[in-house]
Parts: C-alpha cells; sequence; structure tokens
C-alpha cells in the first residue's frame, strides 16, 4: 500500500511539474525581440492544422503544444480565419486569444482623388496585402459584381484612405469604396442646389469629376463648377481639356494638339455639347459638393494665371483680356 501510495504521490508530482512547466510556457513570450510578424490561418483549418500554419510561417511556437492550450481552454474550435500578426513578448496565450477574439493584422490603401478608375485597380492589383480576386476579369465584369446597375467603373468610388484586415478579398475594397461614393453623392444629392441642369445624380458625378481634374486651387472649384454649370444651362461647350484627353486614352503623350481638339470623340467637349457620357475620374468630396452647390455667379469663362490660381471672367472680351495678359 505504501509502495502503491509512493507511486501515486510521484504521478501527481510528475503532473504538477508538467503542468507548471506547461503554464509558464503559455505565458512566456514567444520572442522579445521578434519584430512584428504576419501568418495567415485558412479558412475551415481545424485547431491542429491551424497549429501548423503558424508554425509554418516562421512562428517559433510549438503546433503541439499550442494545440494543447487550445483545447485545454476550451478554445480548439473558436479560432478564426484570417491573418494575424505576432508581436514582441506576445505570449502563446496572448496569441491564442487574438486569434479567438479575431484581432486581424490590418494594411490600409490610399485611393487619390482624381485618379482613374484605371489607376485605382492597378494600385489594388500591385496592393501586396489584397487577396487579388478580381485582377483577372474585366471592367464590365467586375462592376456587375459590385452593383449591376452600372456598367462602367469610373467615378463610382470614393477616393479617401481604406482600412482592412490583411488577406481581405480586393472585390471587399471595391464594395466598401463604392458604397462610400453612395453615400457622400446621395447625401450632397439632397443638399444642392436646385436650379442646377443636371437630368440625374450620374451627371452631377460627371460634373464632379471634371471640377476635380481643373482645379488648380482648392478655394476655385465652387467659381470652376459655376463655369460649367453656367454654360449647361445656356448650350454652349464646355470646352474642357481633361475629357478631350481622357477620350484620347493612350494616344495621350502629354500634350493636346489642336487637331486633338477638332478629333470627335464622346468626351470631346469642344466637339459636343453637354456633358461626356461617364465621370472621367474619381471626385472627392470637395468637388462633389461643389457640382452640387456651385459659386452664385455668372462666370462663364476662366484662364490659367500661371502660378496656379485662374481668373474668371463673365463674357468673352474679358476673358480675351485675361488670355492676352496671363497666356500670351
Amino acid at each position: 500500500m505504501t509502495i502503491i501510495k509512493s507511486f501515486f504521490s510521484l504521478l501527481l508530482l510528475a503532473a504538477l511539474i508538467v503542468g507548471s512547466g506547461f503554464t509558464y510556457w503559455a505565458v512566456q513570450p514567444i520572442s522579445q525581440t521578434i519584430t512584428p510578424q504576419d501568418f495567415s490561418i485558412k479558412p475551415g483549418s481545424g485547431v491542429r492544422s491551424s497549429a501548423r500554419q503558424i508554425r509554418d510561417a516562421g512562428i517559433p511556437v510549438d503546433p503541439i503544444l499550442f494545440e494543447i492550450l487550445a483545447r485545454v481552454r476550451g478554445k480548439a474550435n473558436k479560432l478564426k480565419a484570417g491573418t494575424f500578426e505576432l508581436d514582441a513578448n506576445e505570449s502563446p496565450f496572448d496569441l491564442l486569444n487574438k486569434i479567438v477574439n479575431g484581432e486581424f493584422s490590418y494594411a490600409s490603401l490610399v485611393i487619390i482623388e482624381g485618379w482613374t478608375f484605371r489607376q485605382m485597380r492597378t494600385a489594388i492589383d500591385a496592393h501586396p496585402s489584397i487577396r487579388h480576386d478580381t485582377s483577372d476579369i474585366s471592367e464590365r465584369e467586375l462592376i456587375n459584381k459590385i452593383n449591376p446597375s452600372y456598367q462602367y467603373g469610373e467615378g463610382l468610388f470614393f477616393p479617401d484612405t481604406y482600412l482592412f484586415a490583411k488577406g481581405s478579398s480586393d472585390l471587399q475594397i471595391y464594395q466598401q469604396s463604392h458604397q462610400s461614393m453612395l453615400k457622400h453623392l446621395d447625401e450632397a444629392w439632397k443638399g444642392r442646389n436646385t436650379t442646377l441642369p443636371y437630368r440625374s445624380i450620374y451627371e452631377a458625378l460627371t460634373m464632379a469629376s471634371i471640377i476635380e481634374k481643373e482645379t488648380g486651387q482648392s478655394n476655385e472649384r465652387s467659381m470652376i463648377a459655376a463655369v460649367f454649370v453656367n454654360r449647361l444651362k445656356i448650350g454652349m461647350l464646355l470646352q474642357t481639356d481633361p475629357t478631350v484627353i481622357y477620350g484620347m486614352g493612350e494616344q495621350y503623350k502629354g500634350n493636346i494638339r489642336k487637331r486633338d481638339l477638332s478629333t470627335d470623340t464622346p468626351y470631346n467637349t469642344y466637339t459636343r455639347v453637354g456633358l461626356p457620357p461617364t465621370p472621367i475620374a474619381l471626385p472627392g468630396l470637395a468637388s462633389i459638393s461643389a457640382a452640387m452647390n456651385p459659386a452664385n455667379s455668372g462666370v462663364l469663362y476662366f484662364v490659367a494665371k500661371g502660378d496656379g490660381s485662374s481668373q474668371f471672367s463673365d463674357n468673352l472680351t474679358e476673358h480675351n483680356r485675361a488670355v492676352n495678359k496671363y497666356q500670351r
């Protein structure tokens, strides 16, 4: 009996030692010098597979012990799929909680005001932290996935800085940016000047994109908007170079020639009255606001003064004087 008691005592002591050692391991930093390191867990992964993926990503944590920790804590079936980041001084226990709580590693993407949709797609396709699910499909197919009400992507996405979990689908970024644009556009449309000549909110978006590309100084947006709105009201040609450039596409090499201005395209506002068929860029909030509420002015012309600002005129005589002064 004494031998049996001694045996069980030894077993209990061994269990205590193992348990203490395991507990010590679970709360000690995985590494005190490691720089933040990303790792991913694939959707549908069990606890054993997840532990191996963590190890295979270069995280110095024993997968068997990590699996045991997850099971002992009752969290083996609660691990989230996604991309995470191991920080210095984090313990296996900290890491387990991070995965269970879905504390994903985040990245950001900046979409610049005035970019074309093509530039936006290029930036998204090149981003290393985005899962590229749509890079091989056409623009029409992509837009159909986001909002079948539209055929073209130009202007439909709001330029901003977007924060997202690493490994997120590019489709998620497009959807978020598009919904943001619709929200801002709808709010501005509700507060618009009711005398505007736009036949739809899409035409207002198109005007905002022109204002975005024509503005040299931010405080001139409302005056530039007034010029183009006034021209629309009287059926005057918009004659704006950015639309011509957009219509030229890859043929544009940095300069607009006289023949470019006379070559008819759907976007040549020197040959066609009214707005082009689509926006020509991604307008920011300030340009959207200007398009909806232009300055209360009768201006019809403007010319660059050479310092980034513009000289505005109500009539052609004044405009020609300004051209002679600042351009010739």
